[in-house]
């Protein structure tokens, strides 16, 4: 009995109307959606002295930050740190604006 292909919600696509198939679409993406950590105060304070060393001398950086309910990674030298609207800005190929609290680490490359 354990032998059974089941394919799922496959074999009742033809039967089900366009609302229920973006329900379990909508709903299967909503299971995929990672959490955002909470980072304690020493952890913040670690990532404010990697970013202000690397400003400061002009280092590259990898930046692991949360975007989109997943987990992004960019590379390149701060351009700017904004105090006032709590965000970096990232020049590399491109050009990126991270906000503070959503950076969860950071390594000097």
């Amino acid at each position: 009995m354990a032998d059974i292909n089941d394919r799922g919600n496959i074999k009742w696509t033809p039967m089900m109307m366009p609302e229920h198939i973006q329900l379990l679409k909508d709903y299967w993406d909503s299971t995929e959606r990672k959490q955002k950590p909470v980072l304690d105060v020493q952890e913040k304070q670690q990532i404010n002295m990697k970013l202000q060393l690397s400003i400061h001398n002009n280092l590259t950086v990898d930046i692991k930050y949360f975007d989109n309910h997943d987990y992004q990674r960019v590379r390149g030298k701060l351009s700017k740190v904004d105090a006032l609207n709590k965000s970096i800005e990232l020049s590399n190929d491109g050009y990126y604006n991270i906000s503070l609290e959503d950076i969860l680490d950071v390594v000097i490359v």
